[in-house]
């Protein structure tokens, strides 16, 4: 009876060890799924940004609301600084369609609206460590996928899946690697390199969270490698998809809307 009972206790785990194993997949249907989850509509967040800097200067946090709309055909998103009070009402309009180069506006706390010049796109986003570039760009869309091998992270075993962008897709970027958790299809870490081969910014991340569409997704990231000894961690504390937008709120007029969505059944 007992040698029975530990038969059948060792084939259940092996049932069970076979049914939470991820299926096999190709770089591109890989690459493909994790830009599905991107490309999620209308969205509200509302984030912490806290920026640790180089020795000897003063920490930085922000409190902020973000307006997204996300499709294959384009991105569009709105940061807007709710605190602190001195920077209260600056804001950030980013716009990608396609393969054209990505725009965007500024507005600052004193009311004046600027335009964000292509090789302004490359600059560090509210003084952080990721560029305004890295909020527009889909990496997961390039042509180039191919599946490099894998790694634990966090006592996870990942996929790591290499990115390439091809003719037409331009970047700043020569690849792009990403560690991704199969079983919750979230990225854990992601690696962006330069031409030169040098790496730019690694982003990881620090929690991981079930959404209001009971998707796992990142809610905390830290991104590193633009300025020596500096970080910049985010802090997700709200999002909410299904949210109704109109058109002037991504405007460079609509920057100063400051108003929370509502969502389709309001």
């Amino acid at each position: 009876m007992k040698r029975h009972f530990i038969f059948l206790f060792s084939a259940l785990l092996a049932c069970l060890s076979h049914a939470v194993d991820p299926a096999p997949v190709t770089a591109t249907e890989l690459a493909g799924a994790l830009s599905a989850r991107q490309q999620d509509g209308n969205s509200f967040v509302k984030l912490r940004m806290e920026i640790q800097p180089m020795a000897g200067n003063a920490k930085t946090v922000l409190q902020l609301q973000i307006k997204q709309r996300r499709t294959a055909a384009a991105t569009e998103i709105v940061y807007q600084v709710l605190w602190p009070k001195e920077r209260f009402g600056e804001a950030i309009l980013l716009r990608k369609v396609g393969n054209q180069p990505a725009v965007g506006t500024l507005l600052g706390s004193a009311g004046a609206l600027s335009p964000l010049t292509a090789a302004q796109m490359t600059l560090p986003w509210l003084g952080g460590d990721l560029t305004y570039a890295d909020a527009l760009e889909d990496f997961f869309t390039w042509e180039g996928q191919r599946l490099a091998g894998n790694e634990v992270i966090d006592r996870v075993n990942c996929q790591i899946l290499e990115s390439k962008p091809g003719k037409g897709q331009s970047s700043n970027y020569a690849s792009v690697r990403t560690w991704v958790d199969l079983r919750r299809l979230v990225p854990l870490r992601v690696e962006k390199y330069l031409p030169s081969g040098k790496l730019a910014r690694r982003i990881d991340t620090t929690r991981v969270v079930k959404d209001d569409l009971q998707r796992y997704l990142p809610a905390n990231l830290a991104v590193s490698g633009v300025r020596s000894e500096a970080l910049t961690e985010l802090t997700g504390s709200k999002l909410k998809h299904g949210v109704v937008y109109a058109d002037e709120e991504f405007t460079a007029e609509g920057l100063k809307l400051l108003t929370a969505p509502r969502t389709a059944e309001e």
